[in-house]
């Protein structure tokens, strides 16, 4: 075969290559379309309704003095030290239980991975009943077991130092927020556990006998081989979650109610528009928010940088 002929029948490779592909994606977009159209239309129009509530001084018990103002709720937000310290409380939340639940569910993951055929049914229905729990649920679970007066952790771990029957945990900035964050944890590490196991089956099985012939040990199969080649379910995972996590809401409001410097912005937002019936500077806290999840979103996808088609096995 002469040189020319070579280069047609590779040109027409990439033809058809990249007519199945806009055909897939084409195919994509037809299944996906109108869910999408119909969320966007659900989401749109409270996003834009409280922008443009945020641009008013509105308070529900006063609607005949509600008055156009610009920019000026977000200036007052943004001067107001709680909203910094609502943030720096929700960001340590997001960062610490993001951070945990990724190492405790890729361990789950694992384990789930390499059990026998028959426990693996089991294994994943055990691993989901905390995710299964009702938030507000688990929340109260929580409450009460860590309650100076009604709650039994105290008489079970008095044998560890620092613990004893006195120990009032809500009564503290950094107790609280553990007891917060520990059940966040504990509730939604099933759901990031399933995830990585998706990923992990991705990841073919050639690849981790080569590094075994190799003479890689655990560890070394672990970071060259395994987490890289299931990037894209990490970040799925960081990403659902941090967005999530950064939301928080019923776990602050019951456990502690934002007392004890631990109110979150989702509390913050609730406080404002609900309690005080701001409504002009509880929209501008709600658009904040909403900003905030937005820039979570970008930077995940930027810090991860994952490569979609790549995983499929396409070229650009």
């Amino acid at each position: 075969m002469n040189k020319p002929d070579a280069g047609n029948k590779l040109k027409k490779q990439k033809i058809q290559h990249s007519d199945r592909v806009k055909a897939e994606r084409r195919m994509g977009w037809y299944l996906a379309g109108p869910a999408f159209v119909v969320m966007l239309l659900v989401t749109l129009y409270p996003i834009l309704q409280a922008f443009f509530e945020s641009l008013f001084a509105f308070r529900l018990t006063a609607p005949d003095e509600r008055e156009f103002i610009w920019f000026a709720n977000y200036i007052t937000i943004l001067s107001d030290s709680v909203w910094w310290q609502g943030l720096l409380v929700t960001v340590l939340i997001t960062v610490i239980t993001v951070a945990v639940e990724l190492v405790l569910g890729f361990a789950l993951a694992l384990v789930m991975s390499k059990a026998l055929k028959s426990l693996k049914g089991i294994l994943r229905t055990a691993i989901l009943v905390p995710y299964g729990i009702i938030t507000v649920v688990s929340a109260y679970a929580w409450f009460y077991a860590f309650d100076i007066n009604s709650g039994y952790v105290n008489a079970w771990f008095d044998w560890v130092p620092g613990i004893d029957s006195d120990l009032n945990w809500f009564a503290q900035t950094g107790t609280s927020l553990f007891v917060i964050m520990a059940s966040e944890i504990w509730k939604t590490t099933p759901f990031i556990s399933l995830l990585l196991l998706a990923g992990l089956a991705q990841v073919p099985d050639e690849l981790t006998e080569a590094a075994k012939v190799d003479g890689a040990t655990w560890w070394e199969q672990m970071r060259k081989v395994v987490i890289p080649n299931m990037k894209a379910a990490i970040m799925v995972a960081v990403l659902f979650r941090a967005l999530d996590a950064f939301r928080i809401f019923d776990n602050v409001f019951i456990m502690t109610n934002g007392e004890n410097n631990t109110e979150v912005l989702s509390l913050l937002a609730y406080r404002t528009s609900i309690s005080r019936l701001e409504i002009g500077l509880g929209s501008a806290v709600s658009v904040l928010l909403f900003l905030c999840v937005i820039l979570i979103s970008f930077a995940a996808i930027k810090i991860f940088k994952v490569d979609l088609a790549g995983t499929r096995g396409e070229k650009k």
